[in-house]
């Protein structure tokens, strides 16, 4: 035994090494990208584009369940976007709530003709279609429950642009943000196919009139953590992929993407419950098999902010989702792996993913595991289980500090002395706790796989107007107006 744990100790440092000098090349490639990135933007003239007739249009699409608290609020931003031509089409997939009659009331939407649906990829039936003409760019889609995946396909079938945008219903944009990612686009239409832009937690910050006023770390645990674990996945980790043309995830919480290529490999896999991973592998796989030059890049600067669970049991069954995925996709496309035509995707992104996310689980709680054993049978000095925990802590902040260097090279908003001290404050508890908490749920999502559960969980919807009152900014958005909140279990994919 003993020989055993030896061993396995040597194993997994090797791991712990090797992800961490891998990690400071991407955050170096991130930083590296970062600054060409913000010199580009420096002598852009991107807010000019927003008034152009030669912006290509775009239809956003908004894949909708149970979302009657947030989706008004929502559309209004999505509504007021610094964008000449473009549409939103709302996709009611078989909610429970009132999210179809508040949008209705709302905006006063008539019924219309389902002639404007074509079968460009595959998708459940619509059962109707809703416009208004006091609201010409919103289109509103009624259809049974099939998933975000069918929902989306549902919205591309119905989308009259060549550009189409996907985003979270409880997500808002800056009103910036996607004519800074048509930006993108636009210096290579013919290589940029996807792109995809920075979430960012909501949760704290000041949201008024469907805008993030003023941008805070929310006093909440549970949310603050995610903060940091966006920042750090995002400007530390997604910028540096891109570089490498290895992006394998364009968020589905806000990405752009060129509709005539997401019809050349069929749309969204129906039965995908990593439906953001999927649609890009399948883009890379066919861009490569066809030997065609792409690009899948992010865009940091054009922002998107989400709400973030704020409650263990919520945020666990968003993290058994998303590895519920990860594990779907990683064994759909495991044919790409170490074949020279798919490059860096087969040789370097899919292996990384699969040894660093994939199994990272079993690493980290067999590691845990294997400190208490050496502790237990005295097979090593508490001085060096101490500097062992200190440098793993060490790494992470590290991780952290360049992600902020990063965050305020890009945005030029720096954070308060109070924030700062938050961040770093979570940044080691995410160490000590909260990393192998996520690796707990990692492992039940993978029992779920297992079993084929591929239920979502109950998820918690509040309205923007109870994320602003956690900043404190009662006086600007309402003080004492109470903040609805609503738990709705989600259906299965």
């Amino acid at each position: 035994m003993r020989d055993f744990l030896l061993n396995y100790g040597y194993f997994a440092t090797c791991l712990i090494v090797g992800s961490s000098l891998f990690y400071f090349i991407i955050l170096a490639l991130s930083s590296q990208n970062m600054l060409s990135q913000i010199k580009s933007t420096m002598y852009s003239r991107f807010r000019e584009l927003a008034g152009s007739e030669y912006v290509p249009p775009v239809s956003i699409l908004v894949p909708s369940y149970n979302e009657e608290l947030t989706i008004i609020e929502s559309v209004r931003s999505l509504m007021t976007l610094e964008f000449p031509v473009y549409e939103v089409i709302v996709i009611n997939d078989g909610s429970k709530d009132n999210t179809l009659q508040v949008l209705l009331d709302e905006f006063g939407l008539k019924r219309q003709r389902l002639s404007a649906s074509r079968h460009l990829v595959s998708s459940k039936p619509l059962k109707a279609i809703y416009t208004s003409p006091q609201y010409p760019k919103l289109v509103v889609i009624d259809k049974d429950n099939g998933g975000k995946a069918d929902a989306l396909n549902a919205g591309i079938n119905v989308s009259k642009y060549p550009l189409v945008s996907t985003i979270d219903a409880d997500s808002v944009l800056e009103k910036d943000a996607l004519i800074r990612m048509v930006k993108v686009y636009m210096e290579n239409p013919e290589q940029h196919i996807a792109i995809g832009g920075n979430v960012r937690i909501a949760n704290g910050s000041s949201v008024q009139d469907g805008r993030v006023s003023s941008v805070r770390v929310s006093s909440k645990w549970l949310p603050a953590m995610q903060y940091v674990e966006y920042m750090r996945a995002f400007l530390g980790g997604r910028i540096g992929w891109s570089a490498m043309n290895g992006l394998l995830i364009v968020s589905g919480a806000f990405g752009l993407f060129r509709k005539d290529y997401l019809i050349r490999v069929g749309g969204y896999e129906q039965d995908c419950p990593g439906e953001d991973m999927n649609i890009v592998i399948k883009l890379h796989r066919y861009m490569l098999q066809q030997n065609l030059p792409y690009r899948i890049i992010f865009c940091p600067d054009a922002v998107c902010w989400t709400q973030a669970p704020d409650t263990l049991a919520v945020l666990g069954a968003q993290r058994r989702r998303w590895i519920r995925g990860n594990l779907w996709n990683v064994l759909h496309f495991r044919g790409m792996l170490f074949i020279p035509r798919y490059k860096i995707i087969g040789w370097l992104a899919l292996p990384y993913t699969i040894a660093y996310e994939t199994l990272s689980p079993y690493i980290k709680l067999s590691g845990l595991a294997a400190l208490i054993a050496y502790v237990a049978m005295d097979m090593t000095q508490y001085p060096v289980l101490l500097a062992f925990l200190f440098i793993n802590l060490l790494i992470g902040l590290v991780f952290t500090a360049g992600s902020l260097i990063i965050e305020e090279i890009a945005f030029r908003q720096s954070v308060t002395t109070r924030d700062l001290f938050k961040i770093i404050g979570f940044s080691i508890v995410m160490a000590l706790g909260y990393d192998q908490l996520n690796a707990f749920w990692k492992l039940q999502g993978h029992v779920d796989y297992a079993r084929r559960n591929n239920n979502w969980g109950n998820m918690v919807r509040r309205s923007w107007t109870e994320e602003s009152t956690d900043s404190g900014d009662a006086a600007t958005n309402g003080a004492g107006k109470a903040a609805d909140t609503k738990t709705a279990k989600a259906p299965a994919m």
